[in-house]
């Protein structure tokens, strides 16, 4: 989740919401406050951005719909939509977590190929960046932001398996480090994991939960391609689940790696077909606590997929 400050006759722009108190103009023979004449208040203003992707029942995408097309929670209580448009064209920070370990050397080639060619698809030069971890004993960043298609793919081909999982060690790792921005990124950016893995994770020194939570404080949607392939959900693939539903991702369970190409089309198709609401949260506390958000669509033949929460600013 994204707070900006912003200007009140502005739209989205960052900053600080300035309420100028009226008083009759008083000419001056310099640059001096007239007496009397009372300051700009300035106060500083969360604004909440929940990216949302809408399906129907036969799982295709909706984008036709408008601000009064949904409704925003907040811990149970309701907000007020202040800003709504359609997100194709926000810039991409993509982070490519690549699991490397003894369990998918059967898969990685299939996996290396999907992973070059959505990024080849997804990627527009000038304008998004990525970034690739592989991951086996130890996440190790192997190409750093770049737009530069071929240095990307030069560093997925590049890659070996072997080695134990330290999945959640990988995500932490890339949020906190690559995908957590402070203060907030002008423009706006939509920050997407993508995680290739079998969720089996033997080695990290961070826990799911800590994963999962850095997460959700960089504003992280997690898009899971399990590597199991056995078309049975395993104790793994329950990992990936959650990873991707509580940030608003998608997880894929793929029956064959030959299935990867279509599972990365999917995530570049829905990464241009999502939805910007925001709004000010009703709870002006700033006690750093996690909040519930629920968006709810008006048509409940309609399903509607953003993260769960995100946590609120510290004094």
């Amino acid at each position: 989740m994204k707070r900006l400050l912003f200007f009140l006759m502005l739209f989205c722009v960052p900053g600080e919401v300035l309420f100028a108190q009226s008083s009759a103009a008083q000419p001056t023979g310099n640059n001096s406050q007239s007496p009397g004449a009372q300051s700009p208040i300035r106060v500083r203003v969360e604004l909440v951005n929940v990216l949302t992707t809408v399906t129907d029942k036969k799982n295709h995408l909706v984008t036709d719909l408008t601000k009064d097309d949904f409704r925003v929670f907040e811990d149970g209580k309701p907000q007020d939509i202040r800003f709504f448009s359609r997100e194709t064209d926000l810039p991409l920070r993509i982070g490519m977590l690549i699991d490397t370990s003894n369990s998918v050397r059967d898969r990685l080639r299939f996996e290396q190929e999907a992973a070059v060619d959505f990024l080849e698809i997804a990627l527009r030069p000038g304008k998004d960046l990525a970034f690739v971890v592989a991951f086996d004993v130890e996440p190790q960043l192997i190409q750093d932001y770049t737009d530069d298609i071929e240095k990307l793919s030069s560093a997925i081909r590049g890659l070996q398996a072997g080695g134990v999982t330290s999945l959640y060690d990988a995500i932490f790792f890339s949020c906190k480090e690559k995908l957590l921005f402070f203060p907030p990124p002008e423009p706006y950016l939509r920050r997407v994991m993508i995680v290739i893995s079998d969720g089996q994770d033997n080695q990290s020194v961070r826990t799911r939960e800590e994963a999962l939570s850095m997460a959700q404080r960089a504003e992280v949607t997690v898009y899971t391609i399990s590597t199991n392939g056995t078309g049975a959900e395993g104790k793994g693939d329950s990992v990936l689940r959650r990873l991707a539903s509580e940030t608003g991702g998608h997880p894929f369970f793929p029956f064959e790696a030959s299935d990867l190409a279509a599972n990365f089309q999917e995530i570049a198709r829905e990464l241009r077909s999502q939805y910007s609401l925001a709004y000010v949260s009703t709870n002006p506390a700033h006690d750093g606590t996690f909040r519930k958000i629920s968006i709810q669509p008006v048509d409940k033949n309609l399903r509607v997929r953003a993260k769960d929460g995100y946590f609120a600013l510290s004094q």
